[in-house]
């Protein structure tokens, strides 16, 4: 059998990071408010997982401010998109031992 779990990233290994990219994958943006909100994260939890991501450039963020309030949103990059596809393709074939 040939190393099924090769292409299993440590970077999506936590919970937050895949939900994040889980969510941006079906969404063009989302907003650090609704991340919090669907993850149930804290500020600080979700802080740090993006940017774990952020720094392997799987997502981008974009911080601005409306009105006056910050406004922080997360975009997935192609290489993002790409190495999540590749993780979720290498999770199947283990699940289903192919």
């Amino acid at each position: 059998m040939k190393n099924i779990i090769l292409n299993i990233n440590k970077a999506f290994d936590h919970r937050i990071r895949l939900g994040i990219m889980s969510v941006l994958m079906v969404n063009e943006y989302a907003e650090f408010k609704t991340l919090k909100e669907l993850l149930g994260a804290t500020d600080g939890n979700l802080a740090s997982h993006s940017k774990a991501l952020e720094k392997v450039g799987f997502i981008r963020v974009e911080k601005q401010f409306i009105g006056r309030k910050p406004n922080t949103r997360y975009y997935a990059t192609t290489e993002g998109k790409l190495e999540f596809k590749k993780h979720i393709e290498a999770l199947e074939k283990l699940i289903n031992n192919k």
